[in-house]
């Protein structure tokens, strides 16, 4: 039997997943750029209760309990319920951390999450640190105060709320990754959505502000389809090729993030955030690269090193 056909049939869909995984963070970098856009007009709570009710009910036409009956049914209901709430604080942290961030300086923070996700790997999922990336996650932490520059310019808030929010969702990540061993991505998605809703719904009618003109209250409906969309081609890539592979091309963000900046909002990235942003990348890249190299390891209590 010639192996040759099956070969290029993986790299053709390595490439297509690969292909997807950009436009998935193209989309979440005009997400985040509408988010910053909308957080200048109103309050961004009422932001947050946007994207999550309208991905809600504009994923309902494609993926619902009526046409899935098996959407809903998950074996960790409260699994479910507590990684999406620490994704919409995430979320809310964030919207507000663009208040005073720029774009660039926004997502470099959030690239930090790998390194959240490895401290917590530990306790919760048994895959403790060795010494290379503990001395990796340093290395990201000093791109981290390239970045914010505590003490200099003043106390900035926004680097504090985008470090919680950071925080926040490496716990999801790490919750994510455990409820993905009995559910499903659908029904991951279905309560990541439902519960947002559910959870600002109550906060709108004290932040509600009625938008200006139809282009505002399109943006917000927007805002929840690019984030859907965005899910929507993650998901799809992920089943197309693994995630150590897709991983360093979440970093081509950045790119979109800068040009889409400059555009809107006349932003031009400062240098020591673009090399605190390398730094971050880099150490990012290198704990990717250590998680490959264990990836086999079939120890429960095994020591990444």
């Amino acid at each position: 039997m010639n192996p040759a056909p099956d070969i290029a049939l993986v790299r053709r869909q390595r490439l297509i997943g690969i292909g997807l995984m950009c436009l998935t963070v193209a989309f979440f970098a005009c997400l985040d750029t509408s988010a910053k856009y909308l957080g200048n007009l109103m309050d961004p709570l009422e932001v947050a209760w946007a994207r999550y009710t309208s991905a809600f009910v504009l994923t309902l036409f494609v993926s619902n309990p009526v046409t899935q009956p098996g959407l809903m049914r998950t074996s960790r209901p409260v699994l479910q319920v507590v990684r999406a709430s620490l994704l919409v604080t995430s979320t809310v942290l964030n919207f507000f951390a663009l208040r005073w961030l720029q774009l660039d300086e926004a997502l470099s923070i959030i690239f930090t999450y790998p390194f959240i996700v490895a401290i917590v790997s530990g306790p919760i999922l048994g895959e403790w640190l060795g010494w290379r990336r503990w001395t990796a996650i340093g290395v990201g932490f000093c791109g981290v105060l390239l970045i914010t520059r505590p003490g200099l310019g003043g106390f900035n808030p926004g680097a504090v709320l985008s470090l919680a929010s950071v925080i926040c969702y490496g716990f999801y990540a790490v919750l994510t990754r455990v409820a993905s061993r009995t559910d499903s991505n659908q029904t991951s998605l279905f309560y990541n959505n439902a519960v947002g809703a559910l959870v600002m719904l109550p906060v709108i009618p004290f932040v509600w502000t009625a938008p200006a003109n139809w282009k505002i209250a399109a943006l917000l409906v927007g805002i929840g389809a690019l984030g859907s969309i965005g899910h929507f081609f993650m998901i799809s890539a992920h089943k197309l090729a693994p995630a150590s592979v897709l991983s360093p091309f979440i970093y081509t963000q950045l790119v979109w993030v800068v040009i889409l900046g400059y555009l809107v909002f006349d932003h031009v990235p400062n240098e020591l955030t673009m090399v605190g942003a390398a730094i971050v990348i880099g150490s990012g890249l290198y704990l990717l690269y250590r998680e490959r190299r264990v990836g086999k390891s079939t120890t429960s209590e095994a020591i990444i090193d």
